[in-house]
């Protein structure tokens, strides 16, 4: 059996630290703030992203150098025969198109996944991944069935502000203020490709049960099977807002008793879209051996 590299990016949520303890590598997302490059998790903490986004600072997201990518994985095929590398999902970053395009010139050494998650189904897909290389399975063999499976997932976000949907242009001014008049909280949802509108509710607490409604609706659903045979995990993520994090979890946990929750913090690459204080719930098929 080959010795394989798992690379992902930190969209995953998975930080440095925490890369080295599950033996991932982890390529820091890049940010221009101000137009000064910034590294998630090198020198840009979440804790200062929320102070210069509130702040109002010029933030853009920018996606992995190529150059400095293509050189991580030359230096580790002189340790490892392959690499599988997960970066987040194409329908929200042409990171993944370019990885694919840069995988062809390392004859199928460099196998790219395109799973269509981001955050905490992302780093799901890595701790898919660490299990099938544990298995026996092959750079190609991992990638072919995350890729099989990458629409067992699902993500439901709700914002505390629309200031950056309006700033992105996916609202209009006029459709902002209506909507912070009549308090009304958007629920998106990300079912593999794409950030879409999911509903639309008045105030943050209908918003989360309507979250609750939509997931207990995929269990019942379209998640039936893996419900019943104990696959599906269940997560949280939040944007810059811990302590209601911490609520917010234990409501799902409340509904949804038996499940052991996931949180962390939403990939800075979502939040710059969608602003502080958003709550998400998702969930994840886990692999099968």
């Amino acid at each position: 059996m080959g010795k394989i590299a798992i690379v992902t990016d930190s969209n995953s949520g998975i930080t440095q630290e925490q890369g080295k303890k599950l033996g991932v590598y982890v390529i820091p997302m890049p940010f221009f703030i101000d137009e000064a490059l910034y590294q998630e998790g090198i020198n840009l903490t979440q804790e200062e992203f929320y102070v210069r986004l509130n702040g109002g600072a010029d933030i853009s997201t920018s996606q992995p150098n190529p150059a400095e990518l293509c050189d991580c994985w030359k230096e580790l095929l002189k340790t490892y025969d392959e690499i599988v590398y997960i970066p987040m999902s194409s329908g929200l970053s042409a990171s993944c198109s370019t990885a694919t395009a840069m995988a062809q010139d390392f004859d199928e050494k460099v196998q790219v996944v395109n799973n269509q998650r981001i955050s905490v189904t992302m780093r799901q897909s890595v701790l898919d991944a660490i299990e099938l290389m544990n298995a026996g399975k092959t750079a190609k063999e991992i990638k072919e069935r995350l890729e099989a499976e990458k629409f067992e997932s699902s993500i439901y976000i709700t914002l505390d502000t629309l200031k950056y949907l309006k700033k992105g242009g996916r609202i209009t001014p006029a459709a902002a203020t209506l909507a912070s008049v009549l308090n009304l909280k958007p629920v998106l949802q990300i079912q593999g490709e794409r950030l879409d509108a999911y509903s639309k509710v008045r105030g943050k607490k209908a918003a989360k049960r309507a979250m609750l409604k939509a997931m207990k609706d995929d269990f019942e659903g379209r998640f039936a099977n893996y419900i019943a045979d104990g696959s599906m995990c269940l997560q949280v993520a939040y944007a810059g807002n811990p302590e209601e994090a911490k609520e917010w979890k234990k409501e799902v946990e409340k509904a949804f008793p038996g499940f052991e929750v996931y949180a962390a913090p939403l990939s800075l690459s979502v939040s710059c879209h969608i602003g502080q204080g958003a709550l998400a719930i998702a969930c994840a098929k886990k692999v099968t051996i």
